[in-house]
């Protein structure tokens, strides 16, 4: 008989083990948004910078596709290596001309493209090589290509010669076309032979509607200045706008089919690799997660993504503040790490809204390389963004005077 209760006594810890299992289960299941589409603009596919610093040309240029797509119904594949060849030789350029006291990286701002376009044109993927192709892989790898650019420029920008020569740039463009093939001067598409200012006067947008705003309280509202990061080499000017108002002419251009083309900070915890955005607010997270402060600090960051996703829709978000934002970007907080395209907006099964983000890392994630960022990241995280003017609202630009 005792045997009898022992072996019931298993059976119902089994039982109740089994129960818990799935109640857990379920528990994490609600926790995943399910998200409802608001507004959701028309863009070009997904692509895949792959191990390269390239997102500013990759977002950029998808940007231009969506304004082109919105403009003319027409869609549109641009080549990034042409924007890249052209781009990094006007960047050597520059630091040659400041004598190395300024950096030549891979990195880059949604005004290399806008310059590129306006100056140099640009022509449809396929007219240049495959990227990666030429040095036998399948996308690109500027790994053995910086390794060569890098100290080629510092060479030639800390040269103690009294007088330099123009020679430099024919060797330095050699490895341009070695790793990203040469520009074409003259090509034909569908049907049609263009050189690359007259294929960009052919796309139906009009390159001076382009602005960038951002949000800082050590400059002026209201005015233009140039955000003092070292990728924003060309020193391009931003309309300064109180982060409320950043936030506005956002939400403004996606409801009036626009799309925006997002540079700002993704080293956060809060943003994920399956393809979710969250402002964390850290203390109310650990508090959640069951964990003190001194355990919460001492987890890896893996491991507090890892809670993070575990909380899903459940994650506290900090309320973003023009302080905040602020102290950040002094601080170093605040980073410029990567670009990406804004074009539309959804809300989650507990009414919180997110913007559909298009990332440039292939089809990754939950989402197959689109990310949900939830509004509040987009305010805390934000360091620029490129934008059609008539994108603003009438108020806005008027404050602006454009």
């Amino acid at each position: 008989m005792k045997k009898v209760i022992l072996f019931a006594a298993a059976v119902l810890c089994m039982m109740a083990a089994g129960a818990a299992k799935p109640k857990k289960a379920e528990e994490k299941k609600n926790n995943k948004p399910v998200f409802t589409v608001v507004k959701e603009n028309k863009i070009t596919s997904v692509k895949d910078q792959s191990r390269s610093g390239t997102c500013w040309n990759y977002s950029t240029l998808s940007y231009f596709e969506a304004e082109i797509l919105k403009a003319t119904g027409k869609e549109y594949d641009l080549c990034e290596s042409f924007v890249c060849n052209k781009t990094y030789m006007e960047r050597a350029i520059q630091v040659v001309r400041f004598h190395g006291d300024c950096q030549f990286a891979q990195g880059g701002s949604a005004e290399d493209v806008l310059q590129t376009l306006k100056t140099h044109g640009v022509c449809p993927e396929g007219t240049m090589p495959f990227p990666g192709s030429l040095y036998g892989d399948s996308l690109n790898n500027f790994n053995e290509f910086f390794s060569l650019l890098e100290p080629y420029v510092n060479a030639i920008a800390t040269n103690k010669a009294k007088k330099i020569s123009n020679q430099w740039k024919e060797g330095f463009q050699g490895i341009l076309d070695a790793y990203l093939g040469k520009c074409p001067e003259e090509f034909t598409y569908e049907g049609k032979t263009y050189t690359p200012k007259t294929f960009v006067k052919s796309l139906g947008i009009n390159l001076d509607d382009y602005v960038s705003i951002t949000s800082y309280t050590h400059h002026p509202f209201y005015t233009s200045f140039a955000v003092e990061v070292q990728d924003n080499w060309r020193f391009p000017q931003s309309y300064n706008l109180p982060m409320d108002e950043m936030m506005k002419v956002i939400d403004n251009a996606v409801e009036q089919g626009y799309t925006v083309a997002w540079g700002g900070d993704v080293s956060e915890e809060g943003f994920t690799r399956q393809g979710l955005a969250y402002a964390i607010d850290g203390s109310a997270a650990k508090d959640l997660a069951g964990s003190d402060a001194a355990r919460w600090l001492k987890l890896s960051p893996e491991k507090r993504r890892s809670i993070i996703d575990s909380l899903g829709v459940n994650v506290p978000e900090i309320v973003p503040t023009q302080e905040m934002r602020q102290e950040r970007f002094d601080n170093w907080e605040l980073t410029d790490d990567h670009g990406m395209l804004i074009y539309g907006i959804a809300k989650d099964q507990n009414g919180k809204e997110y913007y559909m983000v298009k990332n440039s890392w292939g089809e990754t994630g939950e989402y197959k390389g689109i990310w949900y960022m939830t509004k509040a990241f987009i305010a805390a995280n934000t360091m620029d963004y490129l934008i059609n003017k008539n994108a603003i609202p009438a108020d806005i630009r008027k404050k602006l005077g454009i």
